[in-house]
């Protein structure tokens, strides 16, 4: 089945914004689990330099069967539904056997 990334970073205006930000992540988080729990392969995580600072944005997998239902799931993600980031979805294609 394919995977589907998608990749995301906070918009700059939310950066200052923590208590909303925080918020909306936290409801993310939610909806992630729940997703994992209707039996859907998804992963989410966030990026951090050398020194374990985040703010270089996210990522998240998906396994479905087609781009189409990678982007009927994706687009109920509080992230995307409140606006806070920028944000890409694309296959991933592996190159080993």
């Amino acid at each position: 089945m394919p995977i589907y990334i998608k990749t995301e970073v906070i918009k700059e205006e939310y950066l200052v914004k923590n208590y909303m930000r925080k918020q909306i992540i936290n409801e993310h988080i939610n909806w992630i689990n729940k997703l994992h729990k209707e039996g859907i392969n998804i992963k989410s995580g966030f990026l951090v330099d050398e020194f374990k600072k985040p703010g270089a944005g996210g990522l998240l997998f998906l396994e479905v069967e087609t781009y189409e239902d990678a982007i009927e799931i994706i687009k109920n993600d509080p992230m995307i539904k409140n606006d806070i980031v920028e944000w890409k979805l694309n296959e991933w294609i592996n190159i080993n056997p």
